[in-house]
């Protein structure tokens, strides 16, 4: 089977809609037995059109997360659901915001003790500093880095 593609299923889909209409006007004229078999026919064509539909759709990607689908499904708002999950994930960067900021200033802190506890080591906690985007010490006190200057 060739790989489907969204235009051939938008196609088909438009053959089905065709088909529908077929059969309503079918009904509509229907005159006896010798419109019976054109019936029939045009259901039979139908029924084999979505039969293809079907197998011609369900090779298409699913690029709706199911958990919309479910949520559609039980008559809710898709907008709803994308604020709570926007709001969700504003949550979720503050706490993680937090964390980064509360290590970088151990990090910081930790530096500034260990320069003071052991002098002799300052270049290297500065070169190590530099390298993770921190402060660098300058002995006692530590000078914020930006843009590469102290």
């Amino acid at each position: 089977m060739a790989p489907t593609d969204i235009d051939a299923v938008d196609d088909q889909i438009k053959d089905v809609i065709q088909e529908l209409f077929q059969i309503q006007v079918a009904t509509h004229k229907y005159a006896g037995p010798q419109t019976q078999q054109e019936l029939v026919e045009l259901i039979t064509q139908l029924a084999g059109s979505l039969s293809e539909l079907s197998n011609n759709a369900s090779a298409l990607p699913n690029l709706i997360p199911p958990e919309i689908v479910e949520y559609v499904d039980d008559g809710r708002n898709p907008d709803i659901y994308t604020r709570e999950f926007v709001e969700l994930v504003q949550k979720s960067n503050q706490y993680l915001k937090g964390k980064s900021e509360a290590f970088a200033d151990f990090r910081d802190a930790l530096a500034e003790e260990m320069v003071k506890a052991w002098p002799e080591m300052q270049t290297d906690v500065n070169n190590i500093l530099q390298d993770g985007g921190g402060a660098q010490t300058t002995g006692t006190e530590t000078a914020v880095q930006t843009n590469g200057t102290t």
